[in-house]
C-alpha cells in the first residue's frame, strides 16, 4: 500500500475515531484540525481536505525527537484544538497522539490511518422514480461514485471500482439479485475499473462505450452505441452519447414513470462539468470542450427538467442531499451552474482555464482500463489514491 512512516510499536491506548465518523464530520463541514505525520511527499500527493479542514504536515520523526527533548507542544503550538492525527496505518499517528495527550493537548487518532480512509465505501439508496431500486456507492476519500440498479431480480452496476468488486457481488447476493451487467460510462482516468473483474466473478456481461475501441481497447467486451438499451429486470437503461470529457463518454438514462434518472459519468457534476484535457492533453482540450458543450446543450439539457442527475464523482464543493446522496434535478443544476448558460466561446474558455492538476497516475490508470497494462490489486490501490480531479468547478 502506501509508504510507511508508522512507529514500530503502535500505541493502542490513543483515543481514536473511525473512517465512518470522519466521513460524517467532513460531510457536515465541521471545523477540523488535521495533523498529518507522514512524510512530505505522501502529504503533498494526497491528504484530507474539506471546507472546514486545516491540514498541517509534521513528520513523525519530529515527534520522536521532541519526545527526547520534552518539547512536543512546540510542534503544534499554532494549531487549534482538538487535533486529529493521521498517518499511513494509524500507528505513527497513535504514537504522536499519546505524546500530545501527555502534554495536555486534546488530540485523537484516525483509526487505521489513510489506508482505512481509502478503503471506506458507503452505500445509500438513491430516491428515483422508476421500476427499480438504485444504490449509490460513495468512496469519500476520492469522491468516486458508482451505482447499482436493481429490478426484477436482476442488477447492473454502473462505473464499478475494481477495489470493491466483491462488495457489489455480495450486495447483489444479499438482495437476491443476479448481476447481469457491469457498465462503464467512459474510460476512467482516476480509478481502476471493475467491469472486467466483476464480470469474471459474477458471470455478468462487461459493457463499455463503443468509442473505447478507437482508444485502443485491448480486451473482448460488449459495447454501447448511442441509443442502445440494456434491460435490467423491469427497468431500461438507454445509452446517450455525451462526448467531451472523453471521446467515447456516454450517459445512461434510467426510464422512470414520471421522471427519468440520468447517470452522467464525468460529463456533468453537481458542482461543474467534466474536464476536457485528460484524453488528448492541452492541445486537444479546446476541441474536446466544444464537443462537451454540444453534449450538455443538445443532449443533457434537452432532457426534462425533472430528470435526476446522478454524477460519477463529487468534490468538497458539492452538497449532499439530506439522506447523504449526491444527486439533484436538472432544473436545479440549470439554476446553479453558470457553465450551463454560457455560449460556446465562453464555455470553452471556462472549461480549459485554471484546471486542477490531472489525476495522479492517470496515464497508467487509462492503460489499465483499456487492457493495455496489467496491474495487481496492490498497485491499483496505490495508483488511484487521492482526489479524482475530473471536474471543472463552476
Amino acid at each position: 500500500m502506501t509508504d510507511r512512516t508508522d512507529a514500530d510499536e503502535p500505541t493502542d491506548e490513543a483515543p481514536s475515531i473511525g473512517p465512518e465518523e470522519l466521513a460524517e464530520r467532513l460531510r457536515s463541514g465541521d471545523e477540523l484540525t488535521v495533523l498529518d505525520v507522514r512524510n512530505r511527499d505522501e502529504f503533498d500527493r494526497w491528504h484530507l481536505t474539506g471546507d472546514g479542514v486545516d491540514a498541517v504536515q509534521v513528520p513523525h520523526a519530529k515527534f520522536i525527537q521532541a519526545q527526547a527533548t520534552g518539547r512536543v507542544t512546540d510542534l503544534v503550538a499554532d494549531l487549534e484544538e482538538p487535533i486529529l492525527a493521521v498517518c499511513g496505518r494509524g500507528e505513527a499517528s497513535a504514537h504522536a497522539v499519546g505524546l500530545l495527550r501527555e502534554a495536555g493537548i486534546d488530540a485523537s487518532n484516525l483509526a487505521g490511518g489513510m489506508d482505512a480512509w481509502a478503503e471506506l465505501y458507503t452505500a445509500r439508496e438513491l430516491a428515483v422514480d422508476a421500476p427499480a431500486t438504485v444504490v449509490q456507492y460513495d468512496r469519500p476519500s476520492s469522491g468516486c461514485l458508482a451505482y447499482a440498479v436493481y429490478s426484477g431480480g436482476e442488477a447492473a452496476v454502473i462505473d464499478p471500482l475494481r477495489a470493491f468488486a466483491d462488495r457489489y457481488a455480495e450486495d447483489a447476493d444479499d438482495r437476491g439479485a443476479a448481476l447481469t451487467y457491469a457498465i462503464d460510462t467512459h474510460v476512467h482516468a482516476d480509478h481502476v475499473s471493475g467491469v472486467r473483474t466483476l464480470a469474471e466473478r459474477t458471470g455478468s456481461e462487461a459493457v463499455v462505450p463503443a468509442g473505447a475501441t478507437d482508444r485502443g481497447l485491448a480486451f473482448d467486451t460488449a459495447t454501447l452505441e448511442d441509443g442502445d438499451e440494456l434491460r435490467v429486470g423491469d427497468a431500461t437503461l438507454t445509452a446517450l452519447a455525451t462526448p467531451g470529457h472523453t471521446t467515447e463518454s456516454v450517459s445512461l438514462r434510467l426510464e422512470g414513470d414520471d421522471a427519468d434518472t440520468l447517470f452522467t459519468g464525468d460529463t456533468l457534476f453537481l458542482e461543474g462539468v467534466g474536464r476536457p484535457d485528460l484524453e488528448r492533453g492541452d492541445e486537444g482540450a479546446a476541441d474536446a470542450a466544444r464537443r462537451l458543450y454540444g453534449s450538455i446543450q443538445n443532449r443533457i439539457l434537452a432532457q426534462p427538467k425533472e430528470t435526476t442527475i446522478a454524477p460519477g464523482h463529487y468534490s468538497d464543493a458539492a452538497e449532499p442531499r439530506a439522506d447523504g446522496t449526491y444527486a439533484t434535478t436538472l432544473a436545479n443544476l440549470r439554476d446553479r451552474l453558470a457553465a450551463l448558460s454560457m455560449d460556446e466561446a465562453a464555455f470553452v474558455e471556462h472549461a480549459t482555464s485554471d484546471l486542477p492538476p490531472r489525476p495522479e497516475n492517470h496515464e497508467r490508470i487509462v492503460a489499465a482500463n483499456l487492457g493495455l497494462e496489467d496491474v495487481d490489486q496492490e498497485t491499483a490501490f496505490e495508483l488511484e489514491l487521492g482526489p479524482n480531479n475530473c471536474a471543472v468547478a463552476d
